[in-house]
């Protein structure tokens, strides 16, 4: 991962069927140090909602019980008021 954002990979890609991005993803299957990598780099959105669900990644993470992704993103400035669809 360190190397595709290195060479400048769109950190805000979605994939085109569920609006799911590179973030979303890392959360969703608690790739802790992914996350941060993403988090650190900048220019992530952390309100970016998938088409399935409409959850950003703060709802994902606390939703799965991932306590030390939901502490990176709040750290980060992640809406605790953000609702999904």
């Amino acid at each position: 991962v360190k190397l595709l954002l290195d060479k400048g990979a769109d950190l805000e890609w979605k994939d085109y069927n569920t609006s799911w991005t590179p973030l979303l993803v890392a959360v969703e299957n608690e790739h802790e140090g992914v996350v941060k990598l993403l988090l650190d780099k900048g220019g992530v959105s952390l309100e970016s909602k998938n088409n399935e669900h409409g959850r950003t990644p703060l709802l994902w993470a606390a939703r799965n019980g991932h306590e030390a992704v939901v502490k990176l993103l709040l750290d980060k400035g992640a809406d605790l008021e953000s609702k999904d669809i």
